[in-house]
Order: C-alpha cells, then structure tokens, then sequence
C-alpha cells in the first residue's frame, strides 16, 4: 500500500497519516523529517543537503529523491509507505514515478477560511512543544502549558499574514497535482468538514473499501 497525502496546509494530511500508520502498520514519510535526520547523522547526502539548509536555500529536488529513494528501500517499507508532503510540484511527482509506482493519492479538502482560523489559532508552548488552539483545544489558563506551565505563543509561521502566503504557493505549485492524479485515476477526495475522529472514519473506511476491492 503505498499513498500519497495531499492537502493545504493546515488540511490534517499528517495527522490522518499517523492514523493510517497505525492502523496499517506502514510508515509515514516526510521528506522535511528525512533532511533533519540525514544531517543529523552526517551522512554524504546529509552533508550536501546542509549546504543548502544553512544558505536558506531550498534543497535540490535531486538530491531530495536521492534521500526518498534511500528511505523506500528500508525493511519497514516492504508492505508500503506513506508520503507526506512529497511531491509538491508536477516536476516532483513525474520523478516519483522513475522510482515506485504509487497505489492511491488521498486529499484532503478544506474550505480555506476554516484553514485560517485552524492555523491561526495555534499556541506552542516555548518550554516542551505542546500544542494548543485557543478555539478547538485551548489550555485551562489562557497562555499557559497544561502540561509544564510554560508560556504559550504563536509561531511566525502561524501568523495569518505566512498562512494566506503559504495557501497562494500550495494554489500555485501543489493544487496542479489533483489533476495529475485525476488523470492517473489514483486520487480519492475527501472532504473535511467534521471533527478529527470523524475525518478518521472516512479515510480509514475509504481505505478499507478501495484495498479489500
């Protein structure tokens, strides 16, 4: 079983991703991750990737494939992998296909406007990284950690000013994808509108329909 998460930012791709990891016991690849920890172990692609990292550069899409081809060879992707965030662009997906074939594209759709108030209403604690939402999941003491009483605040990247930026890049390069995959006949929509638990049952039901076929 090998998918690809597409979706804006603040869609749930990852989160609905963790979830199928665990259900069907496959892993969940983000090419973000695989940079980090190629760096962090210094390896030669993780050398020539920090080049560009430290330059605030974007890494080659060569050099990310090279990684991605690494990771999908591992022992825990022989039943499958997810992709989390790769490809983001046509050129990337056309890579993809030199190297695995891929089984189901699944998106997750969202109106814009709930994305935006999801994304700006975000609170990170600066001492552990809890996550908190001042709407959906806030803490018990306004700007306050549950869990370690640190000071919550919101990240750069959480600003509404970064999230409609980021929606216009994901409009311009990403969005294209849906009717790649459309063409390709691998992408299956679906439509986020309800409670986490609920986007849960859709996608793990939509899985067990498509697969068991």
């Amino acid at each position: 079983m090998k998918l690809i998460m597409l979706g804006a930012p603040g869609s749930g791709k990852g989160t609905q991703a963790k979830f199928i990891t665990k259900d069907r016991n496959i892993p969940q690849i983000s090419t973000g991750d695989l940079l980090r920890s190629a760096v962090k172990a210094n390896t030669e692609l993780g050398r020539e990737a920090k080049k560009y990292m430290d330059a605030g550069k974007l890494v080659p899409d060569d050099l990310v494939l090279q990684l991605l081809k690494e990771r999908i060879s591992q022992d825990d992707c022989a039943n499958g992998f997810i992709l989390d965030g790769y490809p983001r662009n046509l050129a990337q997906a056309e890579e993809l296909r030199n190297i695995t074939e891929i089984d189901m594209v699944i998106n997750i759709e969202v109106d814009y406007g709930l994305l935006v108030t999801r994304i700006t209403g975000r609170r990170t604690c600066k001492n552990c990284g809890a996550i908190y939402h001042i709407e959906y999941s806030p803490p018990n003491n306004p700007g306050i950690c549950d869990k370690c009483s640190g000071e919550l605040y919101q990240r750069d990247d959480d600003t509404e000013q970064t999230v409609r930026k980021r929606l216009d890049t994901y409009e311009k390069e990403t969005k294209p994808l849906i009717d790649y995959y459309i063409n390709k006949k691998l992408l299956h929509t679906v439509i986020s509108d309800s409670t986490i638990e609920a986007m849960k049952l859709k996608v793990i039901n939509l899985l067990n329909d498509y697969f068991s076929a």
